[in-house]
């Protein structure tokens, strides 16, 4: 299976319908696959050809769009990346992917300009910009705008044929260019639309990042279904519930950090709200505390998935969430799922070990790393390296990631748990806790927190509240410290290891409160 014909489907049977909101454009199915079909034409008029990789430097927006549905059709090979990217990070993902042609926002173009004379695989004439851009790079609209709005003149890709490199988000170590096929992208539209319990009539809204993967659970399914695809350039908690009542939105993917962002307002509930048939929660645990107030305010809506890039997922379907409000469900058809001891052997349900998976979408390898592809694949089973545990019904629960475990005292400390515990305090917003070097304990844990809006609480109140609440003596936390907003990459995902450099290497920072020592 590949995903190449899927537009060009919905624009001969449904043309007039509504495909793509953004910003003020509105484009029916006709009028997107023509613009796409335009871009694919001026990506190859480039001299570039299937297998070729295009690299992107985008914020959200129809031209991004774009470039994932020409990929789709000419088999060129996109590489999307973040625009938080700067200097020797960008000049490392550039030159790893083998990227031949670049497409970024024109205010991107100083930052580029940094590495531009040491990244040898794109040729001059194959940098286009967004916008406003430099003199030395050509303008993307220009290029589309003159190719031709006919079929491409190529083969169609095959399902085993790339579709994309997606780097890891780095929130543990050095990024990893993850592959996904056709034919896995062709899985994601398939297994998430039955998921979601999206159909043609479904109107999608998204407002993370479509650099990062957990965009491509609506995405794609948007793109089998023919459905509606509502997109914003960022997260405003205030403009996206407008969105979801004037669009008459009925499926969301969010991050926990937009999530507990949209609870601050009183007007995020079913009853200013009643189209919302799925709220998905993707990236990040969402802690038991705002998964049961999103369930007062959302009644059978709340979807979870735990999930790697590399190719395993695991569902809360809403109606197993109220009664399982703590898991992050179960693998999807096709998917098989093992708890492994240290051993690599299969442990008893409700003993914690390390999770491991299969099913169809899992990445054939990392690009050009066969010994990391080896390291995470084995025997057939991806070894996802976070930790957690199945109960009687088969529902995985999840403790924590392997490399965030806390060794206090000898004893193994999981940091969500503790972080479970924090952001019941009234004050607190949201909770990161990581561990910090101990001459007596070996490790202690240490608490980040963000407070709510108008919230006054001093530090060491916290520490004994906190203290007083875990269920464990080695999981009281040694300090609490303030930040003004937790770091965060482009997938939404707290940074703990930024957090915990801070904390030991503090510099000033006027964004963010001062760390105490």
């Amino acid at each position: 299976m590949d995903i190449a014909g899927l537009l060009s489907h919905h624009a001969a049977y449904r043309p007039d319908r509504t495909a793509v909101v953004c910003g003020d454009a509105r484009l029916t199915f006709r009028e997107f696959e023509r613009r796409v079909r335009r871009t694919a034409n001026g990506l190859l008029g480039l001299g570039l050809g299937p297998g070729d990789k295009v690299a992107t430097v985008l914020g959200n927006g129809i031209e991004l769009l774009e470039i994932y549905c020409a990929a789709a059709r000419t088999g060129l090979v996109v590489v999307p990346l973040s625009p938080l990217l700067r200097g020797p990070a960008l000049k490392t993902l550039i030159e790893d992917s083998d990227t031949r042609a670049l497409v970024a926002d024109g205010a991107f173009a100083e930052a580029l300009l940094t590495v531009k004379d040491s990244l040898h695989g794109i040729a001059e004439g194959r940098y286009l910009f967004t916008g406003t851009g430099p003199a030395w790079g050509g303008s993307y609209a220009s290029v589309v705008a003159s190719a031709s709005p006919g079929e491409p003149a190529i083969p169609r890709p095959r399902g085993e044929d790339p579709f994309n490199i997606i780097y890891s988000s780095g929130t543990t170590g050095l990024p990893k260019g993850i592959v996904h096929t056709h034919a896995i992208r062709a899985a994601y539209c398939t297994l998430f639309a039955s998921a979601w319990r999206m159909t043609p009539e479904s109107v999608v809204l998204h407002a993370g990042s479509l650099v990062f993967n957990g965009s491509f659970l609506t995405l794609m399914p948007w793109l089998y279904l023919g459905c509606r695809f509502v997109l914003h350039k960022a997260f405003a908690a205030r403009t996206y519930i407008e969105a979801v009542a004037g669009e008459r939105v009925t499926h969301v993917m969010l991050v926990p950090s937009q999530i507990v962002a949209l609870l601050d307002s009183p007007d995020f509930n079913e009853k200013f709200l009643p189209s919302l048939e799925m709220i998905g929660s993707v990236g990040a645990p969402l802690h038991l505390e705002h998964k049961q107030e999103l369930a007062r305010r959302f009644p059978n809506r709340l979807y979870e998935l735990y999930g790697l890039t590399e190719g395993f997922v695991t569902i809360l379907d809403r109606d197993d969430a109220p009664r399982k409000t703590g898991s992050v469900g179960v693998p999807p058809a096709f998917f098989e799922i093992r708890i492994l001891d240290e051993e690599g052997r299969d442990v008893p349900k409700g003993e914690v070990g390390e999770i491991a998976g299969r099913g169809p979408i899992m990445m054939p390898g990392y690009y050009k790393r066969p010994d990391l592809t080896a390291l995470a694949i084995v025997s057939g089973w991806l070894r996802t390296g976070d930790m957690g545990r199945l109960d009687d019904d088969g529902f995985l629960y999840l403790v924590d990631r392997k490399k965030d475990l806390i060794i206090s005292g000898g004893a193994n400390v999981f940091p969500r748990d503790i972080e479970e515990v924090i952001v019941r305090h009234p004050a607190v917003k949201e909770a990161a806790v990581f561990g910090v070097p101990d001459p007596r304990w070996g490790e202690a844990p240490i608490a980040a927190v963000v407070l709510r809006e108008g919230a006054a609480v001093k530090n060491e109140e916290l520490r004994d509240w906190i203290n007083e609440n875990v269920e464990a003596k080695f999981q009281k936390v040694r300090e609490v410290v303030r930040l003004a907003e937790f770091p965060r990459n482009a997938a939404g995902k707290t940074l703990k290891r930024e957090i915990r450099d801070q904390f030991s290497n503090p510099k000033p920072n006027p964004t963010k409160d001062p760390l105490p020592q």
